[in-house]
């Protein structure tokens, strides 16, 4: 089972979301599709997996953070959920699909929830908080590979350049910004979060 999910799982990196089947995994393996029957129900099933395989590489201890504060531990957490996923840029795509329920996913919530919960946070939002964390941090792992083909560099640079070669007098505010754009992924990744954890706060308790 074990080598046939980090089959799977190199086939989404390598030749993305699209490309998981059940045939194209047996001929990967050198097996035929009923072996994987005998594993799996269906794709589904096997993104599933494939899914819970990529949270099992998130490296977040609630237990060993719970000192340092609720925003700091969600702080590392979401970083950790960050570079986990956004490894697998292809197979987070995966998670649009379905939401997360296997063991590893499971635990990761659990962790988050139970240190909202512990912080004060009602029932309601501490659900609410995760959803959205998990959701944010989603959609920034998906893009850190967006740019295919020049590269994130390339692409970069060529929008660099656009913002500074703008009308002056039809994008002025953009214009006041230009040497600042485009921010890096990282960068906006981090100045998101804040903000999540900073409107949070003021909800805790309420």
């Amino acid at each position: 089972m074990e080598r046939i999910v980090a089959t799977a799982l190199q086939i989404v990196d390598e030749e993305g979301a699209d490309a998981l089947s059940m045939r194209t995994l047996a001929q990967r393996l050198g097996s035929g599709t009923a072996t994987l029957y005998r594993h799996f129900d269906n794709r589904a099933d096997l993104v599933a997996h494939v899914v819970d395989r990529m949270f099992g590489f998130v490296a977040f201890d609630a237990d060993e953070l719970s000192s340092v504060g609720w925003q700091q531990a969600l702080r590392t957490g979401a970083h950790a959920m960050f570079d986990a996923l956004a490894r697998h840029g292809n197979a987070a795509r995966l998670l649009v699909e379905q939401v997360p329920l296997g063991p590893n996913a499971m635990a990761l919530r659990e962790r988050c929830v139970a240190l909202l919960l512990e912080s004060g946070f009602p029932p309601r939002t501490a659900a609410q908080a995760y959803a959205t964390l998990a959701r944010y941090v989603l959609g920034f792992a998906v893009q850190v590979n967006r740019h295919e083909g020049a590269g994130p560099a390339a692409a970069d640079a060529q929008a660099a350049t656009a913002f500074r070669s703008v009308d002056p007098d039809l994008f002025p505010a953009t214009l006041a910004v230009a040497s600042e754009m485009p921010v890096p992924i990282e960068e906006e990744f981090s100045f998101g979060l804040e903000l999540l954890l900073s409107g949070l706060e003021r909800l805790r308790g309420a």
